[in-house]
């Protein structure tokens, strides 16, 4: 199966760029500004993946950035999916960022490949473009149309209502967030 994956923040404070027919005054949208008593991020991640087959986009939030631990068990979670549909092989296309580049994501992807051609697993292949050229990952443009159409041009929106509003855009079920583990200083 073919797959394109990528990040992307999702601001609760940072509008989008959008144009839109108005009758009496253009829509302006303008940064929000997060009260103090707000706790909540004021941003949330999501790694996601492109199936260009059925044009399906498969989310996953995470609580933290994404960094190579939290990207491993993003590709696991996607990994163990395409087996249940009886998958072999993912052709995943992505980036080139750090995270993907990382000793510890390619030793994964390797010991993956290793224990699921013995097991018969879903064996990722990866495909990483060239250096800065996001027009050429097809989920792009599915972030754009998202963070377009789930905007609140009126209130800042909480947390729970932004993660409700992308997995009803993509019409997909809500799975827990990955967690990014942050080592602890040892004094």
């Amino acid at each position: 199966m073919l797959g394109f994956a990528d990040e992307v923040w999702w601001s609760r404070l940072a509008q989008p760029a959008l144009h839109a027919w108005a009758e009496d005054k253009p829509l302006r949208l303008h940064e929000m500004t997060r009260p103090k008593e707000d706790l909540e991020p004021k941003a949330i991640a999501c790694y996601g993946m492109l199936r260009p087959d059925t044009q399906e986009v498969r989310i996953r939030f995470v609580d933290g950035r994404p960094v190579s631990h939290v990207t491993t068990a993003f590709l696991q979670w996607v990994c163990e999916q395409l087996k249940a549909e009886g998958k072999k092989a993912l052709l995943l296309v992505w980036d080139n960022a750090s995270w993907h580049r990382s000793q510890e994501v390619r030793g994964w992807i390797g010991a993956h490949n290793r224990h699921a051609k013995a097991s018969g697993g879903v064996r990722i292949i990866v495909c990483q473009l060239p250096i800065k050229s996001p027009w050429l990952n097809r989920l792009e443009p599915h972030w754009v149309h998202a963070k377009r159409a789930i905007v609140e041009p009126h209130r800042l929106l909480s947390k729970i209502e932004l993660v409700d509003r992308i997995c009803s855009y993509f019409n997909c079920k809500y799975a827990e967030h990955l967690q990014q583990v942050i080592a602890k200083k040892v004094a």
